[in-house]
C-alpha cells in the first residue's frame, strides 16, 4: 500500500485534473477569504462536479460560523470538513454532529508542547492534521505558509485517529518526511505552486506520483479501530 496524497488549495480546472488523474486521494478547497487560495462556493461546486469519485473533496475552514458552513455545504458536495482555526473540542463535536460529515482538525506544531492538546480532540474528530506553527513575529495564514516543523516530534507517536502530515512538504523532502514520521497520508499546498494561489500542474503530478511510489507504513491499530467504528472515509 502506498502513501496517499492530498492536494490542498485547488482553485482551477488544470490543477484539479492534474491531481485527480494522477491519483491524489484527496483534493482540498479553501473556504477562507484571506487566503490567496480562496475558492468561492459556486466555483467550488463546479470543480467538485469535475472531480469524479476517485478523489475525496475536503473543504478547509477557519473558525467558520454555522451560517457560512451551511451556505458552503448547501452548494458544494464535501466528503470531509477540515477545521484549521482555533476551534475547541466542543465546537468540533458540534460541527460534526450538525452536518454529519467527517471532520479533520488541524494542529499547528512548533515543539513537543503543541502535541499535548491533541488527545482532547481524538474523541470528537475523525482525522487529525499536523501543520507547522508559524513564528509569532511573522504575519501568516493558518496554513499554506511553506513552513515545516521538526518531524522527529511525530516519531513513534500513536494517535487515536488517522492523521495527515502537512507543512512545507514538496517533492524534494517528501520521502524524508514520510520516513521520519511514518505518515500514511501527506498534504501539500505551497509546495506545488508557481506562486501563492497558483498551482503548478507539473509539480502536482510529481508530488502525487512520488507519494504513490513510497511504501506506506503499516496502518496503526488506532486507524483500524477507527475504521471499524465507521469514522473513516470509505476506501473504495
Amino acid at each position: 500500500m502506498s502513501v496517499d496524497a492530498k492536494i490542498c488549495g485547488i482553485n482551477e480546472p488544470k490543477a484539479l485534473q492534474a491531481a485527480v488523474s494522477h491519483g491524489a486521494r484527496y483534493i482540498g478547497f479553501v473556504f477562507y477569504e484571506r487566503s490567496p487560495r480562496y475558492l468561492p462556493p459556486p466555483m467550488a461546486a463546479q470543480l467538485a462536479a469535475q472531480a469524479g469519485t476517485s478523489s475525496r473533496v475536503v473543504g478547509l475552514f477557519v473558525d467558520p460560523s454555522d451560517d457560512f458552513l451551511a451556505d458552503v455545504i448547501s452548494q458544494t458536495p464535501l466528503n470531509m470538513l477540515q477545521l484549521h482555526g482555533d476551534e475547541t473540542p466542543g465546537r468540533v463535536r458540534e460541527i460534526r454532529e450538525r452536518y454529519s460529515i467527517p471532520v479533520m482538525k488541524a494542529f499547528r506544531i512548533g515543539d513537543a508542547s503543541d502535541l499535548k492538546t491533541i488527545r482532547d480532540y481524538e474523541p470528537v474528530a475523525d482525522w487529525l492534521l499536523f501543520d507547522a506553527r508559524p513564528p509569532s513575529n511573522v504575519a501568516s495564514l493558518p496554513g499554506g505558509n511553506g513552513l515545516s516543523f521538526d518531524w522527529r516530534l511525530l516519531a513513534n507517536q500513536e494517535f487515536g485517529r488517522p492523521w495527515m502530515l502537512s507543512g512545507g512538504l514538496n517533492p524534494g523532502n517528501l520521502a524524508e518526511a514520510v520516513a521520519e514520521t511514518n505518515a500514511h497520508t501527506v498534504d501539500v499546498s505551497s509546495g506545488v505552486e508557481e506562486r501563492p494561489g497558483k498551482k503548478d500542474p507539473a509539480k502536482i503530478i510529481e508530488f502525487v506520483e512520488l507519494a504513490n511510489s513510497l511504501p506506506s507504513p503499516e496502518r496503526n491499530k488506532a486507524q483500524k479501530k477507527a475504521q471499524a467504528l465507521g469514522l473513516l472515509l470509505p476506501e473504495g
